[in-house]
């Protein structure tokens, strides 16, 4: 993995986000510690899946909601 500071990535953004969609991962240091990774977003994400664990996140919200605030604070929630 390439490392780059903030400011550096700051003034090269664009050429860092090609050669992430290139496949390459690159990290941006902040005062010489990691702080972000820029990856490629198909090789990192399956975006249907995510769409599917959100519909199922969805669908669990509403059960939770079906409920009343007093006997989620008797489950503890």
């Amino acid at each position: 993995m390439r490392k780059v500071g903030l400011f550096e990535a700051k003034q090269k953004l664009s050429e860092l986000v090609e050669r992430a969609a290139a496949g390459e991962r690159i990290g941006i240091t902040r005062r010489g510690k990691l702080a972000a990774v820029i990856i490629p977003a198909k090789s990192e994400y399956d975006l249907p899946g995510t769409f599917d664990n959100l519909d199922r996140v969805r669908r669990r919200a509403r059960r939770v909601e079906a409920k009343g605030v007093k006997d989620l604070i008797e489950e503890g929630r």
